[in-house]
């Protein structure tokens, strides 16, 4: 008798009113494309692909084009599933959609895999899905998802994260990273890599590049403001060591005025803002051309080598000789 044709793995993405767009297409179109190369190899189909919603029928996303939708299938059927939350403007309609939250606290039991993309952490986070674990959504919503699920360990500046079965991504285009991943822990990086290369993205942005530039940041806010004002005060003095109470003096303020107002403008602490900063230099150091670690440590202030890889590790998932190897001009492993 002929063998029996594998069962394709299934890919069910989760939307909902206002979603975004592209947080459902970009990840869909990863698996899709790596079916398309598995098909060129004479492979086996790999991943089936259904959009699904809380009513069925055609969901219309933020940007005003719909998608058609199957209702949320029985739970108990989704034994070979990943299952992917996109996010969007719609996240807040769909934390108070009773229906799909219960739906999502089955699902997770059956899946092989949960996951979101971008504020579709929200989602998990209120069916329960991420209590406990270590999370990651996009920089601009870090302070509100702390602030409602304290009991969640969000990750400021990954671009996405596992725990256990329960996977979460950062903003937007950070799907396709998640998914690109997935597709390698799937069937290994060669038929990963035709995919990114098709896809004209990096098959590893995952710990090598940071979300967001604490600089940007204070630049966006206020010049005049208390953030703007400490940013050209920290960016020419970054090589010497520098308190909170030192920020404070040169800006004239209590420490805890400092620490409310900057906080307000940035989500992030002057301990941490600064903190920022000197990862960021240290970072362009190392993307501009090969640079020793001691140049960079003496130019972005961490103080010793050790702080330095401690923090590339803790903060970006590399170590700065392999941040230097990926995204240097000069492609050099320090």
């Amino acid at each position: 008798m002929p063998s029996q044709r594998p069962t394709p793995h299934t890919i069910l993405m989760v939307v909902f009113p206002d979603f975004l767009l592209l947080d459902a297409a970009g990840p869909l179109q990863v698996f899709a494309m790596a079916d398309q190369e598995a098909a060129k190899a004479q492979l086996t189909p790999r991943y089936r692909l259904r959009t699904v919603s809380t009513t069925g029928g055609l969901i219309t996303s933020s940007t005003g084009l719909a998608v058609q939708t199957e209702a949320l299938p029985r739970p108990a059927s989704l034994k070979h599933t990943t299952l992917i939350v996109a996010g969007g403007d719609g996240t807040q309609g769909a934390m108070h959609d009773k229906r799909l939250i219960r739906w999502l606290q089955a699902a997770s039991k059956q899946v092989a895999r949960c996951c979101s993309v971008c504020t579709g952490a929200f989602v998990l986070a209120q069916a329960g899905l991420l209590d406990g674990r270590r999370a990651v959504t996009h920089w601009q919503d870090v302070p509100l998802l702390r602030q409602l699920f304290p009991q969640v360990h969000l990750l400021d500046d990954a671009i996405h994260v596992r725990d256990g079965h329960v996977h979460t991504s950062a903003g937007v285009t950070a799907g396709i990273d998640l998914c690109l991943s997935l597709v390698e822990a799937d069937h290994g990086r060669a038929l990963s890599l035709r995919v990114a290369k098709r896809l004209v993205v990096p098959l590893r942005r995952a710990g090598g590049q940071r979300q967001f530039s604490a600089e940007l940041l204070a630049q966006a806010s206020d010049q005049e403001g208390i953030a703007g004002q400490l940013l050209q005060w920290l960016k020419p003095r970054l090589k010497q060591a520098i308190s909170v109470a030192d920020m404070a003096h040169a800006l004239a303020l209590s420490e805890r005025t400092l620490h409310r107002q900057v906080l307000a403008q940035t989500g992030q602490t002057p301990a941490r803002f600064l903190a920022n900063l000197r990862l960021e230099r240290a970072c362009r150091l190392l993307e501009a051309a090969p640079t020793p670690l001691k140049r960079v440590v003496r130019e972005s202030g961490f103080g010793s080598e050790d702080k330095l890889r401690r923090c590339f590790q803790q903060r970006l998932g590399v170590s700065p000789g392999d941040y230097a190897w990926r995204f240097s001009s000069g492609r050099t492993r320090s």
